[in-house]
């Protein structure tokens, strides 16, 4: 069953596209498969086997862990999305894991070893990985862009706005998100405390630019963003 699971979530994917079906096939053998529930922790960089993740559903948050022991959010996986080693090599002086935000997920993976092998015998594949990273690195980039010239309340509505693009249900201009995030984690995200982000969100529902509930977000009009 797994096997069949694998292939499919494989195949549906552009970045394996190129593949052949005797080549997915073959990369069903060294494919791990996972499901797991909310809250459960899948991924530690300190990891002694370095692997690559695709996640194929569900969300998931990637925490970073300071010398102090302070954690921020560093980034949310949506389906379809990689992480892990996505450089090709284990940074031992990274200290990050990822956090299951849904109810339930579904992962792919592989050990790195592996995949730098499957790399090199696949040169179409290899370029569209290094495009596929490469697009990532822009957006994390423009993430951190938007974080140091904007102010918290224009975070909120660009997070949001954002959020809503990637994953809103849309009805003419109304959106739907399914709200899968603390406060507090948006807090995090957005780079500002959990009282600001709570006064936020309490100043666009009082004039209504968003409905905020724990299960979802509705956005009554986007154009308005």
């Amino acid at each position: 069953m797994y096997e069949d699971l694998k292939y499919w979530y494989l195949r549906d994917h552009k970045l394996f596209s190129t593949l052949s079906f005797g080549q997915i096939r073959q990369l069903c053998i060294v494919t791990g498969f996972k499901k797991a529930q909310k809250g459960e922790i899948i991924y530690f960089s300190s990891s002694d086997l370095p692997r690559i993740f695709l996640l194929k559903k569900g969300n998931i948050k990637i925490v970073a862990v300071d010398e102090e022991g302070n954690e921020t959010i560093k980034d949310i996986i949506q389906k379809g999305d990689l992480f892990g080693e996505l450089t090709l090599e284990a940074d031992e002086r990274s200290n990050e894991y990822a956090k299951v935000l849904s109810d339930d997920v579904a992962i792919c993976s592989f050990l790195l070893s592996d995949f730098e092998d499957l790399l090199l015998r696949n040169p179409s594949l290899a370029l569209s990985y290094t495009k596929f990273v490469g697009l990532k690195m822009k957006r994390i980039k423009n993430s951190y862009s938007n974080l140091i010239s904007k102010d918290a309340k224009a975070r909120m509505f660009q997070f949001l706005k954002d959020w809503a693009e990637k994953e809103g249900k849309r009805t003419n201009n109304s959106v739907v998100i399914e709200n899968y995030l603390t406060q507090n984690d948006i807090a995090q995200i957005i780079c500002t405390s959990r009282q600001t982000a709570t006064q936020l969100l309490n100043e666009m529902e009082n004039n209504g630019s968003i409905r905020y509930g724990r299960k979802e977000i509705v956005i009554p009009d986007i154009t308005l963003f």
